[in-house]
């Protein structure tokens, strides 16, 4: 671009999702009216729950529909409080609580609040793809602290301390992980506690898909280094609230004071709406562990089937403890994994996400939230371009 509308050096800085063009090729067949199954979506497959549609209808009948005070309405505040302390062990002050829309927001202001250019972040990969571009954007350095599927894609407290520098200001943790499932048990995650207490580094923590665990223990790392840690969570998973676009946020109060002064700036308020209907979510605790609990039983048993049947097809796959998400070894389809992707959707018809943007080379990510049947009709698929 050329003249007066010149692209600033930030947004020139993003870059292209390697991605894209799977994407847009599987969208391109479907306009061919293509049978095209989409394993690749990071949503909830059900419904939100009726009793947090019916708050937020009646938020709206009653006018509940103005401006709220930037870092959400009291009322939430009070309930993620209560929450941090009944399901996490944290102690977050009401004061001590925002609300953004969605937990993409709440990382975004926390690492614009808390970076310089120049510092460093620690990032286990392969990673959820916009926790480098966000770091990226505030000028700091993200740096991939690898781990291995043959560990389940666990992280090691000593390769994350070897790549503490001088300018290492923060850790990034996603537990359970997007993409991999993993989930950091408690003695990786008090170990990763130590690191930052010994090197005084900020972690942030990203718990989106915290009550979707299977077999293993989901713990905050936040009861380990509390003076360290700001923790972000959110609706959207947990609740098949992704739409809603509601995230929230607790830790040292200083640091969410200067995100609530961002988001003044930004979008301001997250939805008003959005905001009653997680508010029922978080206080009607029958009602939602009911929902929680039939998801949860339901994924764990088509991860189950994803998994064997991947693994039956020459797939090495190892079995995610969290999340709804599986990383496949596509090596046997093609070395380069981008490539292995084009071939499972043009061969195949099945749409999965390639590697290359997660830092996992040779593998691609398939979601199962998705019904057996289409997981059974992408084995039968896949199995079929393997021959």
């Amino acid at each position: 671009m050329s003249g007066l509308f010149l692209l600033s050096e930030r947004a020139l800085s993003l870059k292209p999702s390697a991605t894209v063009a799977v994407t847009s090729r599987a969208l391109e067949l479907r306009r061919q009216g293509v049978d095209v199954i989409s394993m690749s979506v990071g949503e909830p497959d059900f419904d939100t729950p009726d009793h947090v549609k019916a708050a937020a209808i009646a938020a709206i009948e009653s006018g509940k529909t103005k401006y709220t005070a930037v870092n959400g309405i009291p009322e939430l505040r009070e309930a993620i409080s209560a929450k941090f302390a009944r399901e996490n062990g944290l102690s977050y002050a009401p004061d001590a609580v925002t609300v953004t829309s969605g937990g993409k927001q709440a990382l975004f202001n926390a690492f614009f609040a808390l970076l310089n250019p120049g510092d460093e972040v620690l990032i286990p990969a392969p990673y959820w793809v916009s926790y480098p571009e966000m770091v990226a954007l505030t000028g700091a350095v993200p740096v991939a602290v690898p781990t291995s599927p043959e560990s389940g894609f666990l992280l090691d407290p000593d390769e994350l301390e070897a790549r503490v520098t001088p300018r290492t200001r923060m850790i990034v943790l996603n537990s359970p992980g997007n993409p991999t499932g993993a989930v950091f048990p408690p003695e990786v995650l008090r170990a990763v506690a130590a690191v930052a207490q010994r090197h005084d580094l900020v972690i942030v923590t990203d718990e989106m898909y915290e009550h979707l665990v299977y077999d293993a223990e989901q713990v905050s790392i936040g009861l380990y280094a509390p003076e360290h840690t700001l923790t972000i969570n959110g609706a959207s998973k947990a609740y098949a609230m992704t739409g809603w676009r509601i995230g929230y946020a607790g830790g040292p109060k200083g640091v969410i004071a200067a995100m609530n002064a961002l988001q003044s700036q930004s979008t301001s308020n997250a939805s008003s709406v959005s905001q009653y209907a997680t508010l029922a979510a978080l206080s009607d605790q029958a009602h939602t562990a009911a929902f929680v609990d039939m998801a949860r039983a339901a994924y764990r048993e088509r991860r189950d089937r994803i998994v064997s049947g991947l693994n039956g097809l020459g797939l090495r796959t190892p079995t995610p403890q969290g999340a709804f998400y599986v990383m496949a070894d596509t090596t046997p389809i093609h070395p380069d994994e981008l490539e292995a992707a084009r071939r499972i959707l043009d061969d195949a018809r099945v749409a999965v996400v390639p590697g290359t943007d997660f830092a996992a080379p040779g593998q691609v990510r398939l979601s199962y939230a998705t019904s057996m049947t289409n997981i059974e009709e992408v084995l039968r698929r896949i199995g079929g371009l393997l021959g």
